[in-house]
Order: C-alpha cells, then sequence, then structure tokens
C-alpha cells in the first residue's frame, strides 16, 4: 500500500534493527485518514471472505480493525490483556508473548461475542514473531470459529513470523512488508516477490 509505505517513510523511526517507531500516526497518535484508507483496503482485500466479525488485539490493532469493520459492516472485538471486573468469566483465553514489550500477556475474549460459525477476520498492526496471531487463532478454535484471513499493516518481512504462518495454511495479506532495518533504513520488500 503505497500510502502507508510513504508514511513510514516520513515519520517512521528506526530505533535498531529489529524496532521500526510508528508513534505518530499508529501506535499512539492515530493517523485517521491513513486508518480509514488501511480500513478499505482490508475491506477490499477481504470483501468474498463471508467475514461476520473482526477480531484484533488491545491496543494499537484496534485503530485499523475498527475502520475495517465499519467498511465490511461487521463487529469489530478485540481480545483484552488484562481482566476487568466485568470480565470474569464465560471466557476464551490464550497466553501471548509481545516481542516488542518482551512480556507475556494472557489474553481473553467474551464468548458472548465470538461464536461458533462466525467467520473471523484477523487485523493486527505489526506481525513480527506470530505469536498474536497464534494466540488469537487458539481463542478462534476455542469458539469453533472460522479464521478467513489475517490482515497486518506492517510485516516485518525479516522475521519468522510471517512465514510460520502462511506455512500453517492460513491466508496472510500485509500492507507494508519491511525486509530490513539495517543502517538506520527502511528497505520495503517489492510486491510480487515470495516470502
Amino acid at each position: 500500500m503505497k500510502q502507508l509505505q510513504e508514511k513510514i517513510m516520513k515519520d517512521g523511526k528506526v530505533l535498531s534493527d529489529q524496532v521500526l517507531k510508528v508513534d505518530t500516526f499508529l501506535n499512539h497518535q492515530i493517523d485517521p485518514e491513513l486508518m480509514k484508507a488501511i480500513g478499505e483496503e482490508f475491506a477490499n482485500r477481504f470483501k468474498d471472505s463471508g467475514v461476520t466479525k473482526v477480531l484484533t488485539i488491545e491496543s494499537s490493532g484496534i485503530a485499523p480493525a475498527m475502520m475495517t469493520g465499519l467498511e465490511l459492516g461487521v463487529p469489530v472485538i478485540f481480545a483484552r490483556k488484562r481482566k476487568s471486573l466485568t470480565m470474569t468469566d464465560n471466557l476464551l483465553t490464550a497466553s501471548v508473548h509481545s516481542f516488542t514489550k518482551n512480556e507475556t500477556n494472557e489474553i481473553s475474549v467474551s464468548k458472548d461475542f465470538l461464536e461458533n460459525g462466525d467467520k473471523v477476520l484477523m487485523i493486527d498492526d505489526f506481525l513480527a514473531n506470530g505469536q498474536v496471531v497464534l494466540g488469537l487463532k487458539e481463542i478462534i478454535d476455542q469458539a469453533k470459529a472460522h479464521l478467513t484471513g489475517v490482515g497486518i499493516v506492517i510485516e516485518k518481512g525479516f522475521q519468522r513470523g510471517g512465514t510460520m504462518i502462511r506455512e500453517e495454511g492460513i491466508r496472510v495479506e500485509s500492507l507494508a512488508i519491511i525486509e530490513s532495518l539495517q543502517n538506520d533504513q527502511v528497505t520495503f520488500k517489492e510486491e510480487g516477490t515470495s516470502i
């Protein structure tokens, strides 16, 4: 997605050969126009998948997931990283390790919102090691729902997550795939080349 790549080049900051900071438009401050375009793009890519729910994890996946759900006309669910006083039972849960924060969280979704037979589109901001995708897939499986595909805003193509998820037979659509963050430079994977 050219608009996203341009935004990454203009406003993204390479912190190391593993970490890209995009808090000016995705992870802290949100660019609504860009999120609208991202939602339209995901909706276009998955429009024939029969999606009934969009699922993400708090918090950075919520904005692109909301815009995708709006475009598809379906509800958006986000997995919580911490339980609230109102979310104590009737939960689907999984453990997820965050690469960026180097912590493991038990994520949860109420069984009231994810049901047997739902066709779920998973949306997230980054794909690095694939742990969030695997954790959310575990929750989808517990609900006896079906994962129709995964939409990723930014994939770190130099990390194993994308390859691992695709090897599981899961459809992954990434809007920007970063090939390298070496030498403080963002290099994108060329479209049409295999991952």
